[in-house]
């Protein structure tokens, strides 16, 4: 099984962010349970979800202390919260920001080996959505980082969950996260 939480505040879509992931592996064949967690209910309040992905049916019903992946959708939750506890061992990381590892202290955060993406989530939102929402840009980084699911499975969610005019700034922001994480990729290999 694999295990993602999703890390952000209120109003960024991160309850969004994990059914739409939920979906994707769903549309591929797969077993899928997406489900939040949040005290109080306002905007900018940090809010987690989680998603879990399997080839087998899915029975557990807990939130998620160990997963293999997390996706920073606010990167100052860094600072006030542990967002990278429980993160197994050479697992994935995606953080939304316009800064480095070294100004986000990663290194001093994380404590385990992991394979880093940090993009300008919500820069790539403004400019194919016109609102800073970085949920859907953040599943197309996880799909070009981590192989999980498809980006055409992430587009197509993407499309069944917005109506077109949404849908295509999203599917726009998604796969132009998706080419920055692989070149990112492909740049430190």
């Amino acid at each position: 099984m694999f295990q993602v939480r999703i890390h952000g505040r209120g109003g960024q879509g991160v309850v969004t962010a994990a059914e739409l992931l939920a979906v994707a592996v769903f549309d591929e064949g797969k077993h899928a349970q997406a489900f939040p967690s949040f005290g109080s209910e306002r905007t900018g309040a940090p809010v987690v979800a989680y998603c879990r992905i399997s080839e087998h049916e899915i029975r557990a019903r807990e939130p998620i202390m160990e997963p293999d992946a997390l996706i920073i959708q606010d990167a100052s939750l860094i600072k006030q919260i542990d967002v990278f506890a429980g993160l197994k061992a050479g697992g994935f990381v995606i953080v939304n920001s316009t800064e480095n590892a070294d100004d986000l202290l990663i290194a001093e955060k994380l404590k385990v080996q992991a394979t880093l993406a940090i993009l300008p989530a919500t820069e790539l939102a403004m400019t194919h959505l016109g609102r800073p929402v970085p949920n859907a840009v953040l599943l197309g980084a996880f799909s070009a980082l981590t192989g999980v699911v498809s980006l055409e499975a992430v587009t197509d969610a993407i499309n069944e969950k917005f109506k077109p005019k949404v849908a295509a700034g999203n599917v726009a922001a998604a796969t132009a996260a998706y080419e920055y994480v692989m070149n990112q990729v492909a740049t430190n290999a």
